[in-house]
């Protein structure tokens, strides 16, 4: 079972109008700020943040309260001139999880009106997490041959491949910066990492690693996962043939 909680910036695109023309470098400079507050708050909380988009946040909440997403309202409030609205919802698979807090948000299911959070809550505290993280094994040798932003393409097309393949098995795919890639994963997205390593080995010769990581927080199954890749690369770095997928749970 997946608890997740969206926050989105309430009204930005009008908000932003009353900035004036010569505003972009202020808004991406809010918007760096907002994610490391968000990111810091929860994962003192044992959560995970992904930016979904930069007005709009995901976390993987399992075990959190309301109290703990009032305190953490209270606290953004306090430090940024924006309105942030909140949208919790569970599920079997973490797609799941996502249409439930849309559907909170959406019939404006109140949890608490005050702090603007709306949806339902997991009460299954023992439920567990599994993270996938993936990187480009030996990215730096394409850099030999193509350039910064010839790999910067070659990484969203595979970004882009990868979203929709694991979204058709109900997982959530978000890109971590450079190579990295991290998928909030169901059951059916673990089972199928392999035919998705194997199809872009075949059709992009590109080599993918994966590690996987299942935990009782998603703070706790992320470090798994990264441990899991760590392994992969001890491996490979140690002359042996390295598994392509290594998983760590707990």
């Amino acid at each position: 079972m997946i608890q997740l909680s969206i926050l989105k910036i309430a009204e930005y695109g009008p908000w932003t109008l009353t900035l004036g023309s010569d505003r972009e470098h202020e808004l991406q400079m809010l918007q760096a700020s907002l994610y490391k507050e968000v990111q810091k708050l929860f994962s003192e909380k044992n959560c995970i943040v992904f930016l979904n988009r930069a007005d709009e946040f995901f976390v993987v909440s399992n075990g959190l309260e309301l109290e703990d997403h009032i305190q953490i309202q209270k606290t953004l409030k306090k430090l940024f001139d924006i309105r942030l609205i909140i949208s919790i919802g569970y599920g079997e698979s973490p797609f799941e999880a996502n249409l439930k807090a849309y559907e909170g948000k959406k019939n404006k299911v109140v949890l608490n009106a005050e702090h603007n959070i709306f949806g339902f809550f997991n009460r299954q505290y023992d439920s567990k997490v599994s993270i996938m993280h993936l990187d480009v094994d030996n990215l730096t040798s394409k850099g030999q041959i193509a350039s910064p932003y010839e790999i910067s393409s070659i990484i969203f097309e595979l970004y882009s491949k990868m979203t929709k393949f694991f979204l058709e098995r109900d997982s959530l795919t978000f890109f971590m910066g450079g190579d990295n890639f991290m998928v909030v994963s169901s059951d059916a997205g673990k089972k199928s990492v392999q035919n998705f390593i194997d199809m872009i080995k075949n059709n992009d010769k590109i080599s993918l690693n994966c590690g996987i990581g299942t935990g009782n927080s998603s703070r706790e199954a992320v470090r798994l996962a990264t441990k899991s890749l760590d392994t992969i690369r001890e491996i490979r770095d140690s002359g042996k043939e390295k598994p392509e997928v290594y998983e760590l749970s707990c």
